[in-house]
Order: structure tokens, then C-alpha cells, then sequence
């Protein structure tokens, strides 16, 4: 099967139920998609499948539909994307366990709601776990990034 991720083609051999979780982290060593719970419940192995935010614990590698973004290609090649800078600067992460999902669950949430409320930031987040409790420091983050990519 041929994938695209972070704008790179590549071919697996792999049993077409794998999910994408182990597809990505073992098949392929892409290590940012963290394995958390396995049934869709904390959010650490999220991913964006054409755009959209999907728990990669639960997409079967025959059911991948489109291009894959991981964190590693979230951002320009040479640049962060402004949710990764807005984390950078609120000092989001403390054991960093639950970022990349995290991360990827803001980004996804600013491409379709480029001015969240408090509400919006809160529901759309509320699939991703931190054990840390860093909740404040996201929602802050998250309306930095929004402010920036408002700006740029």
C-alpha cells in the first residue's frame, strides 16, 4: 500500500487491519503518534488524515482515505506552525507524554475555527488527556496560535 505522510510517499507491506498507530510508529519509525490507551479515549495518537483530526489507534491501515500529517510534518520545513510556537512560549508541556496529540487536536480545531471561544477550545479538546493537568496553559496557547495565524 502506498501512503502519504508529511508530503512523503511511502510503501508498506503491512497486514491491511494494522492500525495506523503501529503502521506509523513501527512500520515506518515516525515516533511523534504516541500509543496512549489504544480505543480512542486520551487522544496522544493524534493524527490528521486530510485534514481532519482521527485517533490513529483506530484507523485501520485499509481504511486510511487520504494524506497522513503527523507532528513531524506539521509545521513548514523550515518553520513551526504557530500552534507549535504558541506551546513553545506558554510552556504547555511538562512530562510532553500527550503534546503531539494535543498539538495536532489545536491545529485541527484553528483550520476549521480560526476564532475559538473559551467553549470552542474546551470541546474541542476535550478528547485529549493530559495527566500533567497543563488545561490552562493549552486553552492560552491555543488563542496565541489563533491570534498569530490571525496576524500572519
Amino acid at each position: 500500500m502506498n501512503l502519504t505522510i508529511n508530503g512523503t510517499s511511502h510503501t508498506v507491506n503491512l497486514p491491511d487491519d494494522m492500525p495506523l498507530l503501529w503502521v506509523l510508529r513501527d512500520g515506518l519509525n515516525i515516533t511523534g503518534v504516541k500509543y496512549g490507551c489504544g480505543i480512542a479515549q486520551c487522544g496522544a495518537c493524534t493524527v490528521h488524515i486530510d485534514g481532519v483530526a482521527v485517533r490513529s489507534c483506530q484507523v485501520a491501515l485499509a481504511d486510511v482515505w487520504g494524506e497522513i500529517t503527523t507532528i513531524e510534518g506539521l509545521g513548514a520545513p523550515d518553520a513551526l506552525h504557530a500552534v507549535q510556537t504558541a506551546w513553545i512560549e506558554h510552556q504547555v508541556a511538562q512530562c510532553g507524554y500527550c503534546q503531539s496529540g494535543q498539538i495536532m487536536q489545536a491545529a485541527d480545531l484553528l483550520a476549521r475555527n480560526p476564532e475559538p471561544t473559551d467553549a470552542d477550545v474546551d470541546a474541542a479538546m476535550s478528547g485529549n488527556l493530559c495527566r500533567c493537568g497543563t488545561y490552562p496553559r493549552i486553552r492560552a496557547a491555543v488563542h496565541a496560535a489563533a491570534s498569530a495565524m490571525k496576524e500572519a
